[in-house]
C-alpha cells in the first residue's frame, strides 16, 4: 500500500456510540486504485465511511510474469471510540 486515508468517523454514529468492524470486499485494479467495492458486513451507519476513506487508497500493482493483474481481497476497517 502507497496511500492509506483514514475513515472519517460519522458524527451521528459517534453521538450514538455505534462501534465495530465494516468488512469490505475491494478489488485493485492493474494501476493500483480500488475499483469495485462491496460491503460483506458491518453497522450500516459506518459502512459509507469506510467505503469513502478506502476508495481513495492506492497500492503498488500486484503483477503476474511482469504484467499488472487485479486482484481481490478484504478489507476490514474498525471504528472504535476507545482513546
Amino acid at each position: 500500500m502507497v496511500d492509506k486515508v483514514q475513515p472519517i468517523y460519522p458524527p451521528r454514529a459517534k453521538q450514538d456510540h455505534i462501534e465495530g468492524t465494516v468488512a469490505l470486499n475491494v478489488v485493485i485494479g492493474t494501476d493500483g486504485t480500488v475499483g469495485q467495492v462491496s460491503v460483506i458486513s458491518g453497522p450500516p451507519e459506518l459502512v459509507q465511511a469506510a467505503i469513502d476513506a478506502v476508495k481513495q487508497w492506492r497500492y503498488i500493482p500486484t503483477t503476474l510474469n511482469r504484467n499488472p493483474v487485479e486482484v481481490a481481497t478484504q478489507v476490514d476497517i474498525l471504528f472504535s471510540l476507545a482513546p
